[in-house]
């Protein structure tokens, strides 16, 4: 992200706001394996290639891969986005079905809702989807979730509250959200300064917020803040050349600044 604001002329400044933490006790992992190994399943929805990655290394603690993956080949495989299937590349397996940008949740249920398969997998990522769940059970399936990891606060709070303290002070011109738990700890960290309304103000009234994807757009919203500059694609590339595009014309128009 850092080198595509830098080729388009912008300066960055990177705040690492999530890390990526796999459960250290792997019992749920276990449990789920027996189930998976028994035939519970007919499908399996991986929505994140590192969470499929986790599940692999966590499950060699206790079987041979290829009793893993021959468990999978007798699934229907729903891959969100195109980071599982470079897993299941891997592990010599393909996917059935790839759901396409914008990949959301929202995305699978209706193609979930034309197969036949109710008894459905889901190898959640970083935090659970209730809604998600809700939907496929709408839909008469018997759904079981499996967390791999959580995100968490980085240890090195620092970046972030210096981030916050630019925020405030109106350092910066652009903030780049790609997705929503940055802007959750972002909030987090700056709640624990004392200043979340005062970050809350700054990104709705003097700084362009550039935000790629629906749900990240609808976790801005959320917190009252509208997103300026949506890229047609869910692309970073796109993404940071949309920003570099619009963010003058944008930013003069939420600082009141006459054009010239």
């Amino acid at each position: 992200m850092a080198q595509l604001v830098l080729r388009y002329g912008g300066k960055p400044f990177v705040a690492p706001s999530v890390q990526e933490i796999p459960f250290a006790k792997n019992e749920e992992v276990f449990r789920w394996a027996t189930r998976l190994l028994a035939g519970e399943f007919d499908l399996l929805v991986l929505m994140t290639g590192v969470g499929l990655t986790y599940l692999r290394d966590a499950l060699l603690e206790r079987y041979p891969q290829e009793q893993f993956v021959e468990a999978l080949r007798k699934l229907t495989i729903v891959s969100r986005g195109p980071k599982p299937v470079a897993v299941l590349h891997e592990l010599g397996l393909k996917s059935t079905i790839v759901i396409q940008e914008p990949n959301t949740w929202k995305e699978i249920v209706p193609v979930i809702a034309e197969r036949p398969e109710r008894r459905i997998a889901i190898q959640e990522y970083g935090r659970r989807n209730p809604e998600f769940v809700a939907a496929l059970e709408e839909l008469g399936a018997q759904v079981t979730t499996l967390e791999i990891y959580r995100w968490s606060l980085p240890e090195d709070l620092e970046p972030l509250r210096e981030a916050v303290r630019r925020i405030l002070r109106r350092y910066f011109d652009v903030a780049i959200f790609t997705t929503s738990i940055q802007l959750v700890h972002l909030l987090e960290v700056a709640g624990q300064m004392g200043c979340a309304p005062e970050v809350r103000k700054a990104l709705r009234e003097d700084l362009v917020v550039a935000s790629v994807g629906p749900i990240m757009n609808a976790t801005l919203t959320g917190e009252g803040i509208d997103p300026d500059i949506v890229p047609g694609h869910p692309k970073m590339g796109i993404l940071v050349r949309a920003a570099a595009e619009q963010a003058v014309q944008v930013l003069a128009k939420k600082r009141h600044i006459p054009q010239q």
